[in-house]
């Protein structure tokens, strides 16, 4: 009989299914059956906001741990949670095609964003998305939330619909569409913003899923799930980020789309960096070979420090 793989995964209901899927997925591919394992985070713990923690890490610190420690052999994150910095010991095994990156809206009555009064409150977690909205000059009321997907929605639908205890005092949220299409909330979905409007967080809607560095079973089967064209873009994305020297935390957004090229796939990168209150921002974008992710990523967030991203940066703490 295959021994099962550990899977570590947070106990939310979308990191479940996040980590059932990739379950599932792995099983299919391999024959290998995996069991989830589910591990508690600080970032679980506290209801205070991501930043207050300590910013990137506060989800995967304690299933890093469990992978340290050898109670779970793979571990499923949202990408997005990682920090930048490589973890010693740690292997990205494989980074699954992606949901939809984009940011979407769940407004009441329908409403899309424009359609929105002056005057709305619109609640996210995000810096990025709370700086961006601000940005847009719709004169709204953006504050900062935290919760579940479920319970920032009945924060806009009411507790009848979703969850009890909580009233609809808002008009709208944002989040992220990736995490509703995977819980099958996207019918509450009023607008998917266009990224020229809400450009979205680096690797939104990706995975990343890790191992044992010297855990070769575990990595060989693995490389099933991994999609290049995914890892590509987030690569990029995420050298922004790292370039930045910016965590989930800070207000700025990449994307990366890849397209065929006359030499090959072709990546496409945009980024940027905007004051938390809107009223300043830069913004940039490059291309090139899929292959110099990583340069691509790294020059246009050189670009972005010259035009001031630090600036920006500093006063959104």
């Amino acid at each position: 009989m295959t021994t099962p793989l550990r899977l570590g995964t947070r106990r939310s209901q979308l990191a479940l299914t996040q980590s059932q899927h990739v379950a599932d997925a792995l099983t299919a591919a391999t024959g290998v059956p995996v069991e989830l394992v589910h591990i508690t985070t600080e970032g679980d713990r506290s209801a205070g906001a991501i930043a207050q923690l300590g910013g990137t890490g506060v989800f995967v610190t304690a299933i890093r741990q469990a992978l340290h420690d050898g109670l779970v052999d793979l571990a499923v994150h949202s990408y997005k949670d990682l920090p930048t910095a490589p973890e010693p010991g740690l292997a990205l095994a494989a980074v699954p095609a992606r949901e939809d990156p984009r940011d979407a809206l769940v407004a009441r009555d329908g409403l899309t964003l424009g359609e929105l009064p002056a005057g709305s409150t619109v609640g996210t977690g995000a810096p990025r998305r709370m700086a961006q909205l601000r940005a847009l000059g719709l004169g709204l009321e953006v504050v900062p939330i935290r919760g579940n997907v479920d319970t920032r929605m009945a924060r806009v639908v009411g507790a009848d619909e979703l969850t009890p205890g909580v009233g609809g005092d808002l008009d709208a949220v944002v989040l992220a569409r990736a995490g509703l299409t995977r819980l099958g909330r996207q019918g509450a979905i009023t607008e998917t913003l266009d990224p020229l409007q809400v450009l979205p967080a680096p690797a939104q809607g990706a995975l990343a899923i890790e191992c044992r560095a010297d855990d070769a079973r575990t990595t060989d089967l693995l490389a099933v799930l991994d999609d290049a064209a995914t890892r590509a873009c987030v690569v990029a994305e995420r050298t922004v980020l790292s370039v930045l020297e910016a965590g989930c935390s800070a207000p700025v957004a990449a994307y990366a789309e890849l397209a065929e090229g006359e030499d090959g796939d072709e990546l496409f990168l945009r980024a940027s960096v905007t004051a938390l209150d809107g009223s300043d921002g830069v913004r940039a974008s490059t291309s090139g070979p899929a292959g110099d992710a990583v340069r691509l990523g790294r020059e246009l967030a050189e670009e972005l420090l010259d035009r001031g991203a630090g600036a920006l940066m500093a006063t959104g703490r």
